[in-house]
């Protein structure tokens, strides 16, 4: 694979094991083979291992004491959770941003749902919309809050979203609802429409996985939390 200027090779191990997750090239209980993967992509072990270790905090894989690396379960339910905890922390930020509303803030929001509002290119929606998140983020999160935002936030590439036809029909009305809540102050309501909204990404991923057949074939094979041991 040719050496990606820019882009850190941890990374783009990561986002090779996560693709194969959630095309249903790898499978819960399938075993991480840092060797393989390293000589895939052209680039030493050490990388690979900085993406299992960062795909462990994650809970992605587990890494059983002397027996290698292993898919951790994943399902609509794992989907589910990981939306909540993402819900959850977002509505924090938004909470803190309709309780100070800084005028650089809604400036830059305003500009966003313009730009979200006008874009032709899928691309540019979803480029639009990390904006919005990051700028409330970079805003009114703390250095910890915006670190566990962004675990949950970055799982799920691009590309996978484009692959979405109805996310825009129902983000952009839910996003022009949570600027309202900021602009009036109010953050129970804008803690709540980003619950609504992460809630709906939720369905709206399990529906795609289910479309591609990752969550309805062979899911016998999914672990719950028990590992195979070497060699399966």
């Amino acid at each position: 694979m040719p050496k990606r200027y820019g882009v850190k090779d941890k990374d783009v191990a990561v986002a090779h094991i996560v693709s194969g997750l959630l095309d249903g090239s790898l499978r819960p209980g399938d075993r991480i083979d840092r060797t393989e993967i390293a000589g895939k992509l052209g680039m030493s072990r050490v990388p690979v291992q900085e993406a299992v270790n960062q795909l462990e905090r994650d809970g992605i894989v587990a890494i059983p004491y002397h027996r290698g690396v292993f898919l951790e379960r994943f399902d609509a339910d794992v989907v589910e959770e990981h939306y909540e905890i993402y819900g959850m922390l977002s509505a924090i930020a938004s909470g803190r941003a309709a309780a100070h509303r800084p005028p650089e803030l809604l400036t830059r929001l305003r500009q966003l749902i313009i730009e979200m509002s006008e874009a032709d290119d899928p691309e540019v929606f979803e480029n639009s919309v990390w904006e919005f998140r990051r700028a409330i983020n970079q805003a009114v999160a703390g250095p910890r809050l915006r670190a566990a935002i962004g675990t949950f936030q970055g799982f799920m590439p691009t590309a996978f979203w484009l692959a979405c036809a109805d996310r825009r029909d129902y983000m952009l009305p839910l996003y022009g609802e949570e600027l309202d809540a900021i602009e009036r102050g109010d953050s129970e309501r804008a803690s709540a429409v980003v619950t609504r909204r992460t809630d709906r990404m939720a369905e709206t991923v399990i529906e795609e996985l289910r479309r591609r057949g990752v969550f309805d074939r062979d899911e016998a094979r999914a672990t719950h939390g028990q590992h195979p041991g070497p060699g399966r």
